[in-house]
């Protein structure tokens, strides 16, 4: 089931991430958008694409992905 069907559904702390080059920005951007709540954040790395959050260790937001677990997953 795609996300962006039930988007408006999700309760819990979403943090989308994506590529500011990705081909596929436009699906986290439609999904962040259609969420509610104050607990969703979308994370676009600049200069990215989108097999650089797999493989380049030196544009992985590791530092915010620790934060965002370490404050919604208690």
């Amino acid at each position: 089931m795609p996300i962006n069907i039930y988007a408006d559904e999700i309760e819990t702390p979403v943090l989308l991430i994506h590529g500011e080059k990705a081909h596929s920005r436009y699906f986290s951007e439609d999904v962040y958008k259609k969420m509610k709540g104050n607990n969703k954040e979308l994370l676009i790395i600049p200069g990215a694409v989108h097999t650089d959050l797999y493989d380049h260790m030196d544009v992985i937001p590791f530092a915010k992905i620790a934060e965002f677990f370490k404050t919604n997953l208690k």
